[in-house]
This record gives structure tokens, sequence and C-alpha cells, in this order.
């Protein structure tokens, strides 16, 4: 009874929550990485060099990390529905305004204002997530969750490929265009957010009183009694070695993500493709992505192993990585190493995921996924500067994808000592 009640009250919370979750998580990408396709014409209009677009760009993650932790605990404090409605609506409306800027200046106060705007809602979704579901359901829900990000990198592509043909319209420059048109659901969704989302289970009046009851029992015995840390307790857990190395991990992700995907539109370009033929083809790699990471997720709950997952997958995001700079003059060649870099990097991010929340409870578990979140984020400042700083040095993307394929490396290497640190010893953020 027991079982059939637990599967039954899981399939209405995951149908409930994931997919909405989801659809958030993707526009909220799509904001992100779209300056990406923007730059094919943008950076013309706005005199924006490699390296002033790849500075810019990365500005996003300064203030996301600078924010991040102080939105988290803002979110576990006044709940998940008020403050998700928030983070959507401010990104939306300053993601729609770089519609108007004029020059690079402009360019990189947004990118940092809208760093600003998002910081907290991707940790703050994992957070809450740990709110409804037990750990064993915590894999695949998860990477039902950061499915998101290929599928919205597969979305955007072609849809951005086409609104660039928008250009003169109502006297709108094409990338003016995508920026309004993209940004509007975000404004939206967050006031869908208000109505829609529930805080913790014992609100869920969707749920039958006897899925309630289950479900609030079961996440009350796995959590323990409600967990209440002072600050320096909270102090403490970000500053301590587990975390920081959980940190770096999530940097080299980030730096290889970032790196290919601010820049994958101008890499493609540069083999002579028109704009739409670009969003295509940049669609390829995320199409591959998006099977892998549910297969490796999936893999990763049925063995209860996640050290192995995560390491495996970023030493393929690096030989992928290496393989697009060696062979960086064939297009067919660059797109099928990329699309296993990025399947490698998108494959590990659900694992990695469960490696915090296996030990971090009550208010250090908001601060220390924030922390790992925003600090590993800065990943997303050095991959699209280092590609940007190597394509003005050299004149070509090879370097920046061997020093981001670098970062990758360093990544699995992290998390295997983690591994062999939780075998040998009790990490400090196991007390609660």
């Amino acid at each position: 009874m027991d079982g059939s009640l637990e599967q039954a009250t899981m399939r209405r919370v995951a149908w409930r929550l994931v997919p909405f979750l989801c659809v958030l998580y993707v526009i909220a990408f799509v904001d992100r990485i779209n300056v990406g396709f923007a730059a094919l014409t943008m950076s013309r209009d706005l005199g924006l060099t490699p390296a002033m677009f790849g500075f810019g760009a990365g500005l996003f993650f300064i203030s996301y990390f600078l924010f991040e932790v102080p939105s988290n605990l803002i979110l576990d404090r006044v709940g998940a529905r008020r403050w998700i409605a928030r983070v959507m609506i401010t990104w939306g409306l300053i993601s729609m305004g770089f519609a108007f800027i004029s020059g690079p200046n402009q360019f990189y106060v947004l990118r940092f204002l809208l760093g600003i705007a998002e910081a907290g809602f991707f940790p703050g979704v994992i957070l809450y997530l740990t709110y409804w579901f037990p750990k064993r359901w915590r894999g695949r829900v998860t990477a039902g969750f950061v499915v998101a990000i290929p599928i919205a990198s597969a979305i955007a592509a072609p849809i951005s490929g086409y609104l660039l043909a928008l250009d003169g319209v109502l006297g709108f420059h094409s990338w003016q265009w995508m920026f309004i048109l993209e940004a509007a659901p975000a404004v939206v969704l967050g006031f869908v957010c208000l109505v829609y989302l529930t805080d913790r289970p014992e609100q869920a009046r969707w749920l039958t009183a006897e899925q309630r009851d289950w479900l609030v029992t079961e996440m009350r015995a796995e959590q323990g009694a409600p967990q209440h840390h002072s600050l320096r307790e909270v102090g403490a857990t970000l500053l301590s070695w587990p975390v920081l190395r959980l940190a770096l991990v999530y940097f080299g992700l980030t730096t290889g993500l970032y790196g290919i995907e601010l820049w994958l539109p101008q890499i493609v370009k540069s083999f002579g493709h028109s704009n739409i033929e670009v969003g295509f083809i940049s669609a390829i790699p995320y199409l591959l992505a998006i099977a892998t990471m549910g297969f490796w997720a999936r893999h990763s709950d049925r063995t209860g192993e996640r050290f192995g997952h995560v390491a495996i997958a970023c030493a393929v995001g690096c030989g992928g990585l290496v393989m697009a700079g060696i062979f960086h003059d064939l297009v067919v060649a660059t797109v099928i190493f990329l699309s296993l870099a990025i399947a490698g990097v998108m494959a590990a991010r659900p694992p990695f995921w469960q490696l915090p929340t296996e030990f971090l409870t009550g208010t250090k578990a908001a601060a220390g996924i924030a922390a790992i979140n925003s600090i590993g984020n800065l990943g997303g400042f050095v991959g699209p500067s280092l590609i940007g700083w190597a394509r003005e040095a050299s004149g070509s993307f090879t370097l920046g994808l061997m020093m981001s394929a670098a970062t990758l490396a360093l990544s699995a290497a992290f998390t295997l000592s983690l591994r062999r640190a939780s075998q040998s010893a009790t990490p400090v953020l196991a007390t609660r």
C-alpha cells in the first residue's frame, strides 16, 4: 500500500511542479544566452570588439555571484512562490531593456543588473525540490528540471535565428526585437507563479489528504526537526573545504558550458553560414544533450553513485573541447565534437546537484547550495572572457577551447578527490 501511495503521490507532485519549473528555467536560460545570437548583428551596431563582448557577457556572472547567497536565504525565509515570481518579473523587464542600449557601457551595466535580477533562481529551485522530493527521487527530478538548459538552447537557437531576420521592422534592429520578444514570457510567467506555486507540502490542496499526510510525514522523517543555524555556523559552512571543492567542480562545468554557449553562434557563423542556418546548426549539440542527460541521471539514480558519474561526464566534455580545438577548421568535425562536449557538461549537472544535498540541511542548505552555485558560476565570466580574449589575440577559437577543456579536467580531478575524502572522513558539513 505504501509503495502505491508513494508512486501516486510522487507522480502527482512531479507533474504539478517539474514541467512548470522547467518552463521557467527555459525562459530564464533563453534570456541569459540570447546575447550570443544578438552579437551576430549587435556587436557591429554597438561597436563591440570580441574582447568587449566576452567581458560584457561574463559580467552577468559577477553580479550573480555577489547576490546568489542573499537571494537564496530570502527565498528560504519568504517562500519560493513570491521570490521566484519576483525573480522572473525583474529579469524579464531588464532583459527587455537591452533593446534600448546604444553603446558598450550600457551593455555592461544591463548584463550586471540581469545577474542581480536572476540571482537565486537556480539554487532556489534546487532547494525548493528538496522540500517536495525524498532523496531517492531527486536525481531524476533534478534532471527533469536541468534538462531545461539544452531544451532552452535548442529552442533559442532557431528562434533567435529567425528573429534576426526582423531587421528594420517598425524601425527596430533585429537584435532589439529578439530581446523584447524573448523577455516578455518571463514577466507573464512571473505573475503566474504567484497563483500556481505552493511553498510547502503542508499547503498542497491539490494533493489528496492521504497523499499530503504521507508526503509531510516522509519529508519530516528524512529531514528531521527544522534546523535553525546561526550566522557563524552558516559562515563556517560557506568557507568549509568540501563546499569550496564542490564550487570548484561547478566552476569548471560553467566555464566549459558558457564558453561554448555564448560563442557557439559566432563559431558556426565563422564558417560562412546565414543567421537562420546558424540557429539550426547551433541547436544540434543540445538535442544530443537532452537524451544524454536523461540516460545519465537515471543510471546515477539506479546505481546510487554520484561522484563517478560527475567525473566521467566532465572527462567526456574535456575531450570534446580538445578535439573541437584540434579540428577547428572542419565545420562537421567542430559541430560533432562540440556536441560531445556539451553532452558531457550537461550530463554532469544532475548527479552533481545530488552531492551537496546529501549533507547540507536547514539554513546551511540554502546558503551552501547558493554558495556552490554562485562561486561556480564565476566560470560563466571566465569562459566567455577567455574565448573572447583568445579569439582577439590569436584570430581563432582554438586556444580558448583548450583553456576551457583544462577547467573541465580539473573538475573531474576535484570530484574524484571529494569521493576519496567522503570515504575516509566525516565532512564538516554533516554537523546538523
